[in-house]
């Protein structure tokens, strides 16, 4: 590990304002990703900016639905009432994640944040063109079993590890961000990730010393009908090869409203748009949900070892949305 200089904040502003000051500085919340990459000499930050003493921790209701404060940690919003009873597919979500020991140091504000587990992105002696821009993509003709299917091009085929984004993106969440300047904005949570483009180093669209402050959940009625789906190589300790949070508003038997997301396929939380469309109006039936499935998985790209992505994300999306229907509770 490199050396670097640590510095202590007690206020949003002061920390963005140390962020903007110097191009080479890193927030450091739980440090459940960032350290590792550190250690492994993929960061390389001359400055740590702890902000685990803003006051950021709480987790609310409001008049438009529930707020979650940046600092709280995963465990705790998991678990939390508000978020059990009004977004379950979001608790579920955030423990099919990680360990009981990474989601207790895991913050909200952090979790999207986290950069890609690609093998050749923590692998220095690799090109990698998130890593090192302009050095090439290893894994668009290397091991990519784990890699992208949709959003994907040649400068990058890395996916989003987090469990927790894919609720978000289907529970139309947005980002509450501030700057060194005191301004606040507001972004979708489905614009906040980036496709790789021609910048596959930039994960997020987050510009230089901004922060994360909360993350706001619409109320919306996909509590009764919604469930999230993970299919992993083992059972814990691994990312997602398929994950799929689902959830449906029903008014008798037909699917009112459709709310659809994956993981472990893109560069991003990829919502399932095709399926959502596909599904509204139409009866809560199996037959439609494998027609949704397929509607979505028809503009799948595949590489050389990940073709089984594709039945395998249907099968998932179709399991998410049976048991949403089902109504089993978290």
């Amino acid at each position: 590990m490199r050396p670097f200089t640590y510095t202590k904040t007690e206020d949003t502003a002061q920390a963005t304002s140390k962020l903007a000051a110097n191009e080479n500085a890193k927030y450091l919340a739980g440090g459940t990703n960032l350290l590792d990459l550190m250690k492994e000499d993929v960061e390389r930050p001359d400055e740590l900016v702890d902000i685990g003493l803003l006051d950021l921790t709480d987790i609310k209701e409001t008049s438009t639905g529930v707020s979650l404060g940046a600092m709280a940690k995963n465990t705790e919003t998991a678990n939390h009432p508000l978020v059990r009873k009004n977004f379950p597919m979001l608790s579920l979500a955030i423990l099919a994640g990680a360990s009981g020991q990474i989601r207790n140091m895991a913050t909200n504000g952090g979790n999207p944040n986290q950069r890609t587990r690609c093998a050749y992105f923590f692998d220095t002696a690799m090109p990698c063109n998130k890593r090192e821009p302009g050095t090439g993509c290893g894994a668009l003709e290397g091991q990519n079993h784990m890699h992208a299917i949709f959003g994907w091009n040649e400068n990058c085929v890395a996916v989003h590890p987090s469990d927790m984004c894919i609720a978000l993106a289907a529970l139309d969440a947005t980002v509450t961000i501030a700057d060194g300047n005191g301004k606040t904005r507001t972004i979708p949570f489905t614009e906040y990730h980036r496709l790789p483009g021609d910048q596959p180093e930039r994960d997020n669209n987050l510009e230089r010393g901004e922060l994360i402050t909360s993350i706001e959940i619409p109320k919306n009625n996909f509590a009764k009908n919604s469930y999230y789906v993970k299919v992993r190589d083992r059972s814990s300790y691994a990312f997602a090869l398929i994950s799929v949070g689902a959830g449906l508003e029903l008014q008798g038997k037909t699917i009112k409203n459709a709310r659809i997301a994956m993981g472990g396929v893109a560069h991003k939380p990829w919502r399932a748009y095709e399926a959502e469309q596909f599904l509204k109006g139409k009866e809560a039936t199996e037959e439609n949900f494998e027609a949704a499935a397929d509607a979505e998985m028809a503009n799948a790209k595949t590489l050389e070892h990940n073709a089984f992505k594709v039945p395998l994300g249907k099968q998932a999306m179709v399991r998410a949305l049976n048991v949403a229907l089902s109504g089993e509770k978290v």
